[in-house]
């Protein structure tokens, strides 16, 4: 399988999607306020899977992503709900996110676990913490600060339209992971470890402590993505950011499929992130069960990591 089909493959697939809802769909699916609607529900998972690249462009991957969402959410609204100030519990999800993924990073990188053994591990850890601190309940109510829900139905008026503050945030995350991926010696240095950790190390490169920082930069997205989520519906309970891991892997491996050397790019990252917001914005409309979109989703998964694997092995 060529480079230019791979990536050709995935892109026209894109495109049919696109044409398939818009033909169905003609009178609700390109609108505006529809794009707009998406952008707003596709927020968390593109700031999850723009820092899940970081640490998959080192050939590692977290699977602890969704529990910490989960858990960065109820931290938030524990510290609300202990009448702190809202900016108290923001840093304290946040600091939590990052404690969460640097001991990932530790057990990965320092303690030598495999990346899936140990993010399975902490998966559980996190989403029991946040099921012990919150009482399994979900959190609501007076308990949410009108400042921080508030930001989630806001957005900046553009004439007659309105970009959610929400879409604004994962923008800015989008751009700054790209950035560091992209134009740093920081990222150059993540792809050259996953390219070949053992060349890297002789190289002079800090392999241990590049991965942990890269962890680190993942656990505080999902913490972001957790208040972002918290924020938007107004609530917190120990589940809701379980469907995110899947999702940011799924929308990675799609990217992958996509880069000229089958490697992860936040660029691609994104498309693979469009690709799953509008296939289930266009399956909800149509009121397909939504069970037959985790079943899409998972062949999704199954179909871009064959791709992946088979352009490698020609490449060989």
């Amino acid at each position: 399988m060529t480079n230019h089909l791979r990536q050709s493959g995935t892109l026209l697939g894109f495109l049919a999607i696109l044409v398939f809802f818009t033909i169905q769909l003609p009178d609700t699916f390109l609108t505006a306020r529809n794009l707009i609607n998406i952008s707003q529900q596709l927020s968390m998972l593109a700031v999850v899977a723009a820092t899940m690249t970081i640490v998959m462009v080192m050939n590692d991957f977290d699977l602890s992503v969704g529990s910490m969402a989960s858990l960065a959410g109820i931290v938030a609204a524990t510290l609300f709900a202990m009448e702190y100030p809202v900016w108290v519990g923001l840093v304290g999800a946040l600091l939590v996110g990052v404690a969460g993924g640097l001991f990932n990073g530790f057990l990965v990188s320092i303690v030598g676990i495999l990346p899936f053994v140990a993010t399975l591990g902490t998966l559980t850890v996190f989403s029991g913490a946040a099921f012990l601190i919150s009482d399994g309940k979900t959190i609501f109510g007076r308990d949410i600060p009108p400042a921080f829900s508030g930001f989630a139905r806001g957005g900046l008026e553009m004439g007659d339209i309105k970009i959610p503050f929400l879409t604004i945030t994962a923008g800015l995350v989008i751009l700054v992971c790209w950035f560091v991926l992209e134009q740093t010696n920081f990222g150059r240095r993540l792809y050259a470890i996953g390219g070949n950790k053992e060349a890297a190390h002789l190289a002079g490169i800090k392999v241990k402590r590049l991965r942990l920082i890269a962890f680190g930069l993942t656990g505080l997205g999902a913490a972001g993505a957790g208040l972002m989520y918290a924020a938007r519906v107004a609530s917190a309970n120990p589940t809701q950011g379980s469907g995110l891991m899947l999702d940011a892997i799924a929308a990675v491996f799609l990217g992958m499929t996509m880069s000229r050397q089958g490697e992860p790019r936040v660029v691609f990252t994104l498309i693979g992130v469009l690709i799953l917001g509008i296939l289930d914005n266009g399956l909800t409309q149509m009121q397909v069960d939504s069970y037959i979109r985790e079943i899409l989703v998972g062949l999704i998964v199954i179909a871009a990591v064959a791709i992946a694997s088979l352009s490698k092995r020609s490449s060989a």
